[in-house]
C-alpha cells in the first residue's frame, strides 16, 4: 500500500528509503503519498505552502536580476554581464526544478512499484486498490504455512477519495462515507475472508487503525472530504489537538483475546512495533529508547493500565503538547505549549493556509501552557488556570519535568521537511523508461 517514506538518497537506484531496505521482504504499492493530482482533479494540494515559498524565492531572484540589469544599463553601478547571465541561468534552473516537481506531479509521484520495479507510471487510480488487495491475498496464500507479517496501508480514506461506481451514493455521509463503506467491504471481503478461507483466522493477530484524525481543511466546494472528528477539537496535522491524534483501533484474535471488550487506556501506533516483536518471540533493541509498549498484556487483561504515563505530541520537529495519565488518580491531563492559529479564527481549522503550520507566525506559544483535564473535558473547550484548578502549578511543573527528561533521550537528525529536502531532484526521480519520458503500464501488459 502507501509507503510515503520516499525511495532514493543519492542516486536513482540506491533505494535507501525503500521498504526492502527497512526490514520488509516484499513490497507492492505507492512509495509516495496520494494527492489530488493523481486523479487529475483541478485542485492541486501537494505541499501548497512549499510551493508558495519556492515562488517567493523565485520572485526574489527575478527582482535581483532586474535590479542588476537596470543598474548596469543606467550606469548606477558596475557589474559584469557574466554575473547577470549566471544569475539568470541559475534562477531559471531553480524555477524549472520546483515547477516540474509540482506541474508534472502525476507523472513523477503517482507511481506503483513491485519491490524495486515500477509497474505503473502514472498509476490507474480506479484499479489501484483492487490491485493492492489482490497482492495482499496472494501474499497470504503464499505464506499460509509459516508465520508472516502483512502490513496493508490502504489508499482509502485519503483524498481524492477514489470510490468505485458500485459504492458511490450508498452512504448518508457523502463521498467520504461512500469511501469508508467501500474500505469496510474491502477489508472484510478481501483480507478477512482470505484468512478465513485459509483457516488462519484463529491464528492471526489483526490490528486495524487510522494514522490520524479527519482532515478538516479537505474540501471540494461545500463538501467535507476529510472525515469528522466528533466532539474532539482540531484535526489532522495540528500537533496536539485531540481531533488530529485520537483515533479508534480494532483488534481481533479469536480464541486468544476476549471478544466484545472496550479498552479506553492510552495506546499509540508506536506500540505496534514492540507488539509484533513480542508476538514473534523477539526482543526490542536495547541500544536506544523505544517509545512503544507491547499491547498484549492490556489486550489479554493481565494489566489494567497502559504502559504510557506521558505522551509527547509533535508537529514536525516541534513539541506542541504533552499528555499525562496520572496513575494514582486516573486523571488525564493535557498541556499545550503551542497551538495553530486557525483561519478564520473561530473555524477550528487552517482554511486560509490549507494546512496548519508547526512554527512561526502560524502558531501561538503558551507560557504557562494551556492545561485541560481530558477526563472531564475531552473537547478541550475549557482551559484551566491556577484560579480554577488547585493542582494547576503541580501538574504543569510535573509535565515540564517529563519534557526535560524526554528531551535528554533525543538525538538531533537532519530536518526532513526542509525546502531543499522536498524539492524535486531529477537525479533521484524513479522512472519507468528513459528519463524524462517516464511512463509504463506493466499491470495491463501482464494481465
Amino acid at each position: 500500500g502507501k509507503w510515503h517514506m520516499g525511495v532514493n538518497c543519492k542516486s536513482r537506484r540506491d533505494h535507501c528509503h525503500h521498504p526492502l531496505n527497512h526490514g520488509f521482504d516484499y513490497f507492492y504499492g505507492m512509495p509516495f503519498t496520494l494527492v489530488n493530482e493523481c486523479q487529475g482533479t483541478d485542485d492541486p494540494e501537494l505541499a501548497k505552502s512549499l510551493q508558495d515559498t519556492y515562488w517567493l524565492y523565485t520572485q526574489m531572484i527575478i527582482l535581483a536580476v532586474l535590479t542588476l540589469l537596470i543598474g548596469k544599463l543606467a550606469n548606477l553601478f558596475s557589474v559584469k554581464w557574466k554575473i547577470i547571465i549566471c544569475l539568470v541561468i541559475c534562477g531559471l534552473l531553480y524555477f524549472i526544478s520546483w515547477f516540474s516537481s509540482y506541474g508534472l506531479t502525476k507523472y513523477w509521484n503517482c507511481i506503483l512499484m513491485r519491490n524495486h520495479d515500477i509497474t505503473e507510471q502514472p498509476m490507474n487510480l480506479e484499479k489501484t486498490t483492487s490491485n493492492m488487495l489482490k497482492e495482499a491475498v496472494s501474499f497470504i496464500e503464499r505464506n499460509k504455512h509459516r508465520p508472516f507479517l502483512l502490513f496493508v496501508s490502504l489508499l482509502h480514506v485519503h483524498t481524492p477519495l477514489i470510490t468505485t461506481e458500485e459504492f458511490q451514493g450508498r452512504s448518508r455521509h457523502g463521498l467520504y462515507g461512500d469511501n469508508v463503506e467501500e474500505m469496510d467491504w474491502m477489508v472484510g471481503k478481501w483480507l478477512l475472508d482470505a484468512l478465513d478461507k485459509e483457516g488462519l483466522k484463529n491464528a492471526t493477530f489483526i490490528y486495524f487503525a487510522s494514522d490520524h484524525g479527519g482532515s478538516l481543511e479537505a474540501h471540494r466546494g461545500n463538501a467535507q472530504l476529510g472525515g469528522w472528528n466528533g466532539v474532539y477539537k482540531g484535526g489532522k496535522g495540528m500537533g496536539g489537538w485531540e481531533g488530529g491524534i485520537r483515533v479508534p483501533g480494532i483488534v481481533s484474535w479469536p480464541g486468544v483475546l476476549p471478544a466484545g471488550i472496550v479498552i479506553d487506556e492510552l495506546t499509540s501506533l508506536m506500540d505496534i512495533f514492540p507488539t509484533v516483536v513480542h508476538l514473534a518471540g523477539g526482543a526490542v533493541p536495547q541500544d536506544r529508547v523505544i517509545d512503544g509498549r507491547t499491547l498484549l498484556p492490556l489486550l489479554q487483561g493481565t494489566v489494567q493500565h497502559s504502559g504510557h504515563e506521558f505522551m509527547f505530541h509533535y508537529c514536525g520537529a516541534f513539541l506542541h503538547a504533552v499528555r499525562w495519565h496520572q496513575k494514582d488518580s486516573g486523571t488525564v491531563w493535557k498541556a499545550h505549549y503551542a497551538t495553530p492559529v486557525f483561519q478564520p479564527e473561530a473555524s477550528g481549522a487552517c482554511f486560509g493556509r490549507g494546512i496548519c503550520p508547526c512554527f512561526g507566525d502560524g502558531v501561538t506559544h503558551h507560557d504557562p501552557p494551556l492545561l485541560f483535564d481530558l477526563s472531564k473535558d475531552p473537547s478541550e473547550a475549557n482551559p484551566l488556570s491556577a484560579d480554577t484548578e488547585p493542582l494547576f502549578d503541580t501538574v504543569t511543573r510535573r509535565i515540564g519535568e517529563a519534557v526535560e527528561e524526554h528531551r535528554k533521550t533525543l538525538t538531533p537528525v537532519p530536518q526532513q521537511l526542509s525546502p531543499y529536502n522536498n524539492m524535486w531532484k531529477p537525479w533521484l526521480q524513479p522512472c519507468c523508461g528513459t528519463f524524462p519520458f517516464c511512463w509504463c503500464d506493466e499491470e495491463n501488459n501482464k494481465a
